[in-house]
């Protein structure tokens, strides 16, 4: 796990690459990377590295190059079949100076050129420079474990980066807020598409490429899924699909434990972080390490099954408590660290136990994926059971008959449970934008009207805040609603949490690894029939059974938890101050993006208990903060003012 950044000039400017830029989009990477650094200038062509080093200790400095010095790499990742290539690329003479992967990725692509990514199994993002073309070459991993953003000027210079805050430095861009981005952003907690927060400040999608060559850029599409099930599923009994799903899934985990220091793993106690444990103490001659994360608060700790998992596997555990004064205290730098406003309040916790793991390993696995490839979430089958139940009901019953029912239902139902009412087919149309879109939404398309000011809707009306996610939804029209939904949210809300590990796990200088992401993992759990994922209320179907025999049956059986966080409860108590400073406060207001009005109902509400605003809340403070530093300038400080200074988290 590494930082890379550079420059690629077009002839439209004269002078070579700074460099002293350079450095400064290096070093400001430095949490991704304090083992090593280097740089590599050609001209009008700058390239730039901070390293974590994880294999090959002594040899693996970058930027790396081929023998002759036609091509030069900067890599952040792992590949894990790269040794399994070395032999083939020696016999075509291809002479190895190191052992590190970054070294086969060069040799690759001397021998395929930019199909060289085919030939990849692991997470990565690296930049290429050609002297003999003069061509640039990016990549970017399948599933988009490891993050690339850039900035093309008008005169089709190109900036690059693992973090935006890099190409601000280099003043790529002037940090200015993308307006267009904020239907999406207020309705899915992050951007969708290609977009950031930043105007002019794109990312690499997942499983692309990018070529660059005098300031013209083409960028393709290499891999992806299709979802649906194989001609074979009507033949196959459950339990091969669920022997094969087995098999490569600890293949997986196997080949995560490449390393040549020490790694751990994220124990949360769920289904998904306790079967890697399952599987990896299969693998291993020393206890593994387990870390776990949990607020001291009641109803937000999961640390009894986490636990009891590490019971179970004889495991090396550590755990840490997060107080509420440091979850406010980190919460700035955690935004900076991110570089966009953060979208899950997991994200604070997450960066307090890799902190905690930092002091043991530099490697970790964690469970991400599992929930989007399998149905995890309950969101799917109350999803279906909505659209089912309320297509019938819609073309048995009219408006007037509808309209009756809500009413019977508002007066005899109680008020939280009215509320859950007004989620289904009874108050919502029989579609996907009515029943998933809209209904898991943070501020969906109605409420946006009522959220932005006359001035900001009359310039975002006209955007679809869900465009991304039906991209993909409406994309495989021949697939079954759950494969849609699944493929939907693989690509764009799995981004998120992607984003979230990458950036609070290199926040404390450490490697994470995804074993559920394996690409070959990923196409066969895709392609399972519905069965296998969602059958009846069992969620990940597949999983549980492949796992009967070696988790125990209290994890098997257990209900997902998610990560508790309880921000609500804080809002209306400890952190208070929050909602008064970032969500009512003057200068919030004075901003115009925000109807007044509607800022103090959601807060009043809140902390009066008569709605739950908890998400909404957190959008906009979130919000508030990130405008402050990225767009004001202003220097990081503790989010409450009698918490004080945190420490610099990075």
């Amino acid at each position: 796990m590494c930082g890379i950044c550079g420059i690629a000039f077009s002839r439209q400017r004269t002078s070579a690459v700074n460099e002293a830029v350079l450095i400064r989009m290096r070093d400001v990477l430095h949490h991704r990377g304090p083992d090593d650094a280097g740089i590599f200038i050609d001209g009008n062509v700058g390239l730039a590295h901070r390293r974590l080093s994880i294999i090959d200790l002594e040899a693996g400095h970058q930027p790396m190059t081929n023998e002759d010095g036609s091509v030069q790499i900067v890599f952040n990742g792992e590949i894990y079949n790269h040794a399994e290539h070395r032999p083939a690329l020696r016999e075509r003479g291809h002479v190895f100076a190191t052992h590190s992967d970054t070294e086969t990725i060069v040799h690759l692509y001397e021998e395929y050129g930019t199909r060289c990514v085919d030939h990849l199994r692991g997470m990565f993002t690296f930049a290429i420079w050609n002297r003999r073309t003069c061509e640039l070459f990016l990549a970017r991993d399948r599933l988009g474990v490891k993050p690339l953003y850039y900035v093309r000027a008008d005169d089709g210079s190109l900036f690059f980066a693992s973090e935006i805050k890099a190409l601000l430095v280099a003043a790529a861009v002037r940090p200015e807020l993308n307006t267009e981005a904020l239907p999406d952003y207020f309705a899915n907690r992050a951007t969708s598409g290609d977009m950031t927060m930043f105007a002019g400040v794109r990312r690499l999608p997942a499983g692309h490429t990018l070529r660059w060559k005098d300031g013209k850029i083409v960028i393709e599409r290499y891999w992806d899924v299709q979802p649906g099930g194989t001609a074979e599923s009507s033949i196959r009994t459950p339990a091969e699909y669920v022997d094969e799903w087995r098999e490569l899934f600890r293949t997986s985990v196997k080949l995560r434990l490449m390393a040549d220091v020490p790694l751990g793993m994220f124990l949360s106690g769920g289904i998904d972080s306790s079967a890697i444990a399952a599987v990896m103490s299969q693998m291993v001659t020393d206890p593994i390490k387990t870390f776990s994360v949990a607020f001291n608060v009641s109803g937000a700790n999961e640390l009894d099954y986490a636990r009891l998992v590490a019971q179970t596997f004889h495991t090396d555990h550590h755990e840490v408590l997060v107080e509420p004064s440091d979850f406010a205290a980190a919460l700035p730098h955690l935004i900076w660290h991110e570089d966009e406003p953060i979208a899950h309040p997991s994200s604070v916790p997450l960066y307090f136990v890799s902190k905690l793991a930092q002091q043991y390993v530099k490697v970790v696995l964690t469970g991400e994926g599992s929930d989007e490839l399998l149905a995890g979430y309950y969101r799917y089958r109350t999803t279906l059971l909505n659209l089912s139940v309320g297509g019938m009901y819609h073309r048995v019953t009219n408006e007037g008959t509808r309209q009756l029912m809500r009413r019977i239902a508002s007066g005899l139902a109680p008020a939280s449970f009215r509320q859950k009412l007004q989620r289904t087919f009874l108050w919502r149309t029989p579609d996907v934008d009515a029943l998933y879109f809209d209904n898991f939404a943070v501020f969906e398309r109605h409420m946006q009207q009522e959220l932005f000011s006359q001035d900001l809707w009359s310039r975002v009306r006209q955007i679809d805040p869900y465009a991304g996610m039906h991209h993909y939804y409406d994309g495989n029209p021949s697939a079954s609603l759950l494969q849609r939904l699944l493929y939907a949210d693989l690509k764009t809300y799995l981004h998120e949490l992607l984003m979230k590990q990458d950036q609070m796990s290199m926040a404390a200088s450490i490697e994470s690894r995804v074993p559920f992401l394996d690409h070959k993992l990923v196409e066969f759990s895709t392609a399972l029939p519905d069965r296998l994922k969602l059958r009846g209320w069992t969620t990940k179907y597949v999983l549980r059974e492949a796992m009967k025999g070696l988790l125990p049956e209290q994890i098997l059986r257990r209900r997902k938890m998610g990560f508790p966080v309880p921000l609500g409860r804080w809002f209306r108590g400890t952190l208070r101050q929050l909602l008064d400073e970032f969500v009512v406060g003057e200068r919030t207001i004075s901003r115009g993006h925000f109807q007044p009005d509607f800022l103090r109902r959601l807060v009043q509400e809140h902390v009066a208990g008569t709605a739950n605003h908890t998400e909404r809340l957190w959008t906009l403070v979130n919000f508030e903060m990130w405008q402050r530093h990225f767009l004001d300038g202003e220097p990081l400080k503790g989010a409450l003012p009698q918490v004080g200074e945190a420490p610099r988290a990075g």
